[in-house]
């Protein structure tokens, strides 16, 4: 997939607005400064936003050269088109339901439902989708202390 510089362009925008607003409104002052916190990420929220007006002039200078939005070959595919509204609904899934279902179940159904989703067979995916949950939760939580949810299995969590 192809995206003209206007249309990245705009997402830079937006994104640097958000930071600019973000650091403008919850970052606090500092008493007697003429600058805290919120100065570097309004800097760089700045430099965000001048790069994002140089796409969009860019952009749409080589507007009829370039289209919004070119699509791949993958696009034509069924099968691809699946695959990738799979992977979002899998991102969506553990939004939505790790913190009722728990990183332990919630992570061994996706990865499972994904593997299977990608062409291989239900049990070796099951044993890898087990297994890659307890490695990714022992990282993640033991080690980098990330405080991954439970859910149901709050009673039990080490």
């Amino acid at each position: 997939m192809r995206l003209n510089d206007a249309v990245l362009g705009v997402i830079l925008l937006l994104f640097a607005a958000a930071v600019i607003v973000h650091a403008q409104t919850s970052f606090p002052g500092l008493p007697g400064q003429d600058y805290g916190p919120a100065f570097f990420p309004t800097v760089i929220g700045s430099g965000l936003a001048l790069c994002g007006i140089i796409f969009v002039i860019q952009g749409v200078a080589r507007l009829r050269e370039v289209p919004l939005v070119r699509l791949g070959s993958w696009a034509s595919s069924s099968r691809h088109v699946a695959n990738l509204l799979v992977v979002l609904g899998a991102l969506l899934f553990y939004i939505l339901l790790s913190d009722i279902l728990g990183f332990f179940i919630t992570s061994t159904v996706l990865l499972t439902g994904l593997l299977v989703q990608f062409r291989n067979r239900f049990l070796p995916s099951l044993g890898m989708a087990v297994a890659a949950t307890f490695v990714v939760h022992f990282f993640f939580y033991k080690m980098l202390l990330v405080p991954l949810p439970w859910g149901f299995l709050e009673p039990f969590a080490w």
